[in-house]
Parts: structure tokens; C-alpha cells; sequence
């Protein structure tokens, strides 16, 4: 077939509307972009980590319309209209939230790459369990994967985060963390 061609077609671009962390964006995304890659590469919200890219290891969580959804398995048009909470949202500019605190203070966290998940699983334990039992921790925060093995202390800290929030003590200045 002399003179034929073959047109290759691009996926085409699709507008999205998302709301993270209370401020709205309107995105332009690929069909095959994953949520991750937006919130990271667009938008900047470097929080959310790629770990095992399988939704496996916990590091990419966000909560999505009130749920924790590991963000490396969604497709961004599949967010459209969604409200997203990463770690960048949980406090208000300058301050840490209690969970945040009570990781710092139990030294809950190591090498950092699995925080800002740990932290956003907490946070959706304690939207549905305010006093957490030591099974109810362990089983709210199995799908987050700490390679420094902080197990312990992620139970200390949830416990450490319930005692700051019945205190009333939800947020803290960034000067009241032990340095």
C-alpha cells in the first residue's frame, strides 16, 4: 500500500477538578495518569511517596473523600471531583497537627519515607475511632510498611495523639517541637 499512512493518535487531554487540601485546581491529565503522579509532579504535594507503585506499601496514601486510598492505584479522572487530604493539609501553615507531634515526640519516625502515610492512616483512625485500642491501631495502620521497623512506636505515638486531642490540643506551633 504505497502512499498510505499510518496516524498514531495521543490519548487526549482530559480537564479535572480536584480539591486538596481545601484549595481547588482545575488539572489537565492524561486517561492513564495515576493521582500519585498529579498530586507530586503537578501540583507539588511531595508528601505523597512512591514506594512500591502496587498499593501495597502505604507510602502514597491520601485520604480521598473521606477515605484512605493508596493514590499510586487511582486513576487521576478517577478523582475528578474529589476532595484529597495529604499531609501538607493536615495543619494549618506553621503549625504541626497532634498526630504529627506525638510521632515527633515518641520518635515514632526514623528515616522519614513512610511518615507522611503512617500519619494520614492515623488520621483516618482517629476520624472513626477517637480511643483506639493497641489491635485497633494494628489493624488500622497494616497496610502501611515501615522498612526501620517503628511498629512499636507508631502504637505510642496514636496513643501519645489521642491523649493531645482530649487535651484539646489539636495543633501545635512549630516551636513547640523537642529539637
Amino acid at each position: 500500500m504505497a502512499g498510505s499512512e499510518t496516524v498514531i493518535q495521543e490519548y487526549p487531554d482530559i480537564a479535572i477538578r480536584l480539591n486538596v487540601n481545601g484549595r481547588d485546581y482545575v488539572v489537565t491529565v492524561k486517561p492513564y495518569e495515576r493521582l500519585i503522579d498529579v498530586l507530586r509532579y503537578k501540583l507539588g504535594f511531595t508528601s505523597v511517596k512512591e514506594g512500591c507503585g502496587r498499593g501495597e506499601c502505604g507510602a502514597c496514601v491520601v485520604l480521598m473523600d473521606g477515605k484512605l486510598v493508596p493514590s499510586c492505584l487511582v486513576l487521576a479522572i478517577r478523582a475528578n471531583g474529589s476532595k484529597i487530604v495529604t499531609l501538607e493539609g493536615l495543619a494549618p501553615e506553621g503549625k504541626l497537627h497532634a498526630i504529627q507531634k506525638a510521632f515527633l515526640d515518641t520518635l515514632g519516625v526514623q528515616c522519614g519515607f513512610c511518615f507522611p502515610g503512617v500519619i494520614i492512616a492515623t488520621k483516618y483512625l482517629l476520624d472513626r475511632v477517637s480511643d483506639p485500642s493497641d489491635e485497633d491501631i494494628k489493624n488500622y495502620l497494616e497496610g502501611q510498611l515501615c522498612r526501620c521497623g517503628s511498629y512499636l512506636r507508631f502504637i505510642k505515638a496514636v496513643k501519645l495523639a489521642v491523649k493531645y486531642i482530649k487535651e484539646g490540643k489539636i495543633y501545635f506551633d512549630l516551636k513547640e517541637v523537642k529539637g
